[in-house]
């Protein structure tokens, strides 16, 4: 195996971020409720097997690739949405915890990623999190549903990353001019 591949650019970080886009886009469209009788308990065997088991190893093989920050992060990420999977027929309250200390698991990883798509993702599914926890500590449906649709986001800038990476395509908005003083010609 070849150890000399840069961090983050290798095919893990790929593979961990399209298990964490369709994870996040399948729970979060479950929890919005925008298609007629998928609710988030359809979300669950995804969770336990793509979100859980795939992004835990996706994980593994990135930190054996010396690509700390992505494998730190699809290992934690792996544990969590297997614990969410395997936990989902608990208590409101429990529930409504569990996602709320998911959501700082999430925060530190949003503060520690390396790229604008990667944080761009971690801030929504920070988000998303936040408002589903406060949602199911409160019983407020409507909380709930606006934290689906932050999760559905996050899913998308995930799979968009993933996606840029293998097409080659723009992961990086153009920059206005640097230093003082700069303008445009013309």
């Amino acid at each position: 195996m070849d150890n000399d591949v840069s961090a983050g650019s290798g095919i893990t970080t790929v593979v961990g971020r399209l298990a964490l886009g369709v994870t996040l886009l399948a729970f979060g469209l479950g929890y919005a409720d925008v298609i007629d009788g998928v609710s988030a308990a359809d979300a669950v065997s995804i969770a336990q097997y793509v979100g859980g088991i795939a992004l835990f190893v996706a994980g593994l093989l990135a930190l054996r690739d010396h690509d700390a920050a992505n494998g730190t992060a699809f290992v934690a990420l792996g544990a969590l949405w297997f614990t969410w999977a395997v936990s989902a027929d608990g208590s409101a309250n429990a529930a409504g915890v569990f996602l709320l200390l998911f959501a700082l698991v999430v925060l530190s990883l949003g503060l520690g990623a390396g790229d604008r798509l990667g944080q761009g993702t971690y801030g929504l599914f920070f988000v998303a999190l936040l408002v589903m926890a406060i949602g199911t500590l409160a019983d407020n449906d409507g909380l709930t549903k606006v934290g689906g649709w932050f999760a559905v986001a996050a899913g998308a800038v995930a799979w968009y990353a993933a996606t840029a990476a293998l097409a080659h395509w723009p992961t990086a908005l153009p920059r206005r001019a640097a230093g003082r003083g700069v303008t445009a010609t013309g």
